[in-house]
């Protein structure tokens, strides 16, 4: 699962305030397209989501998966602990703040890779990802600046 697909957004509020919402799991079907549910299984020392389990329908595609959380303080990366249809998710949220008291805003980069049960060409997965990343961090933003 080399190949990964990113995109970037820059968000109107300080790195801090945009983790506070990317570890916010039980609001994410409130401006997460297709999350349908989620469940957060396990935390760490600090208290942030360690295991997380994400019901999501996307018409077409639905699937039931848990991922691991590895936090740092401006970056969350992701892995696939177990799902029904993917085989593989590995991902992060990537901020870097553009300027003191985050009056520029943060850059959050979204990188993702997905490894599916079923075949695909490549050219379709990235695609895929391409959708998925941009409705995710358009969904962020939104949620951040509201």
């Amino acid at each position: 699962m080399a190949e990964q697909t990113t995109s970037t957004i820059v968000v109107n509020a300080t790195p801090k305030q945009i983790m506070a919402v990317i570890a916010d799991f039980a609001a994410y079907p409130e401006w997460a397209d297709s999350m349908r549910e989620t469940e957060v299984l396990s935390t760490d020392e600090a208290g942030r989501p360690k295991q997380v389990r994400f019901r999501v329908d996307a018409g077409a595609i639905s699937d039931e998966y848990t991922l691991a959380y590895t936090w740092s303080r401006n970056e969350v990366t992701w892995t696939l602990v177990q799902a029904k249809m993917v085989k593989g998710m590995d991902g992060a949220y990537v901020l870097r703040d553009l300027g003191p008291d985050g009056q520029e805003g943060t850059e959050v980069t979204y990188r993702l890779a997905v490894d599916v049960a079923i075949p695909m060409i490549g050219m379709l997965k990235r695609k895929a990802e391409k959708v998925i990343i941009d409705t995710a961090l358009k969904g962020l933003k939104k949620r951040v600046e509201s």
